[in-house]
């Protein structure tokens, strides 16, 4: 029996709950065999003092829907997966609304993974530009 689309992103929002993901109201939204998208609202929470979205806000949604795509595509009763680093070029400043962050894997190696992620702003107009880099280690047994 296959799950549907709707019951796997339950599932996978579920397991944000008492997280950063949840404080900052990050929802998974879409996913694809290759790609994972998140939003997030742009509001007082993530503003910098002069009332526009923090970067570091955007690094964390990146980070978030990077991450949580290796780990969907990860077995993880045997491997739990790492962020190793993070880089993100912001291009517009968004002062309400969603962003959101579509991640997808430029490398899908055994042991590490590098995802390509676009973040935009709820009329598809490009906010940041993000690389993640990811590594699958074993779990003790």
């Amino acid at each position: 029996m296959q799950i549907s689309k709707e019951k796997l992103l339950q599932k996978a929002n579920k397991a944000s709950k008492n997280t950063l993901m949840e404080t900052l109201e990050i929802e998974i939204v879409d996913f694809t065999e290759d790609t994972l998208t998140a939003r997030m609202p742009v509001n007082s929470r993530v503003y910098q003092p002069d009332g526009v979205l923090h970067g570091g806000a955007t690094a964390a949604l990146a980070e978030s829907v990077g991450s949580f795509a290796s780990h969907i595509f990860t077995n993880t009763d045997e491997f739990f997966v790492r962020g190793l680093e993070i880089t993100a070029n912001h291009l517009k400043s968004v002062t309400e609304g969603y962003i959101y962050a579509k991640a997808s894997f430029l490398h899908r190696g055994r042991t590490t993974q590098l995802l390509d992620i676009r973040v935009t702003d709820q009329y598809e107009n490009l906010v940041s530009v993000c690389r993640l880099s990811t590594i699958t280690l074993p779990k003790k047994k």
